[in-house]
């Protein structure tokens, strides 16, 4: 497994209020910056930064690097209020691994990782978070 993906509906964040994507006008900040106010003394989460997908940061799991990538579904220009109507986020959870690692099969991510269980936990705990779930 090289990722875990985690989706859900909300309309709790205001995107129009994230920084502007350099690349895509994809949102996805917001969740990052809910997460590391969540994981705040337990986990140190950097400045999310952005990849042409979406945003991401790179956190240290238990001496274990994760990155974790971001992204909802884009603006409708039509839509006067993007807070008002619900909006589908994407949370990504990769394991880094070391070139040998990959290279011999160790250290793959597993169905159960420990950083993606705690993190699918406190997005199915928050209320404003809809049809939780993981691909």
């Amino acid at each position: 497994m090289d990722a875990i993906v985690i989706r859900f509906t909300t309309t709790r964040f205001d995107v129009r209020r994230e920084r502007r994507h350099p690349i895509h006008p994809i949102p996805g900040e917001s969740l990052l910056l809910w997460l590391a106010e969540q994981l705040r003394g337990t986990v140190a989460v950097p400045a999310p930064e952005t990849e042409d997908w979406g945003w991401y940061v790179d956190i240290d799991w238990h001496g274990r690097a994760h990155m974790l990538g971001a992204s909802a579904s884009p603006d409708d220009a039509d839509e006067p209020d993007p807070t008002t109507e619900p909006r589908e986020w994407i949370l990504q959870i990769v394991k880094h691994r070391s070139l040998k690692e990959r290279v011999l099969g160790r250290e793959k991510m597993p169905p159960d990782d420990a950083c993606a269980a705690h993190l699918q936990r406190l997005l199915e705990a928050e209320p404003a978070f809809v049809d939780v779930q993981r691909d």
